[in-house]
């Protein structure tokens, strides 16, 4: 069996008391008043039941207040899952949907989430869904917002051609 770990020695049992009263962080305060009784003399068991948890979860504090002090007993935010692209790879996302699509090399005339998707994919084989293309695409500043598709001859002059060839609607003027 390996020698148990021991304690810092710049703290005691009434310095941990003291700072567990003055926390804001219930948890941390159950995890600085356990440490404080194995300060005391207390068994490890002891300190578990004080804390309401494991051995192993005890010998964890131990190790997180021996390398941080009180404050590697506050609970943190999980790291989460990797992002799935790098910064090369956003830039190029972001230039394809400034440039906009080519009809004649990319098949649509607008990009859809659905597109971009597959554009990575081709591109760089990374398999990403629709949600974490949106997700990347927002953090990156762009809305899901579109402008509504234009004919790229329509012209002001056109428009009015068509409305001199409608009849006048009765008592109203044309829009």
């Amino acid at each position: 069996m390996a020698a148990a770990i021991g304690l810092r020695e710049d703290f005691d049992a009434e310095g941990l008391r003291g700072l567990a009263k003055r926390t804001k962080d219930g948890p941390q305060a159950r995890r600085l008043l356990a440490l404080a009784a194995i300060y005391d003399g207390a068994t490890r068991g002891e300190a578990a039941k004080i804390g309401g948890v494991t051995l192993q979860i005890v010998r964890d504090w131990f190790l997180r207040f021996n390398a941080l002090g009180p404050k590697g007993l506050l609970d943190r935010k999980a790291p989460g899952q990797p992002a799935l692209l790098n910064d090369q790879q956003r830039a190029a996302l972001a230039r394809i949907v400034e440039e906009g699509p080519m009809p004649a090399l990319h098949g649509v005339v607008r990009w859809r989430i659905i597109d971009l998707c597959q554009w990575l994919f081709e591109e760089f084989r990374i398999c990403a869904s629709e949600t974490t293309v949106s997700r990347e695409l927002r953090k990156m500043g762009y809305r899901r917002l579109s402008a509504r598709p234009r004919h790229p001859v329509r012209s002001a002059r056109a428009r009015l051609r068509i409305l001199k060839k409608l009849p006048r609607p009765p008592g109203g003027n044309r829009p």
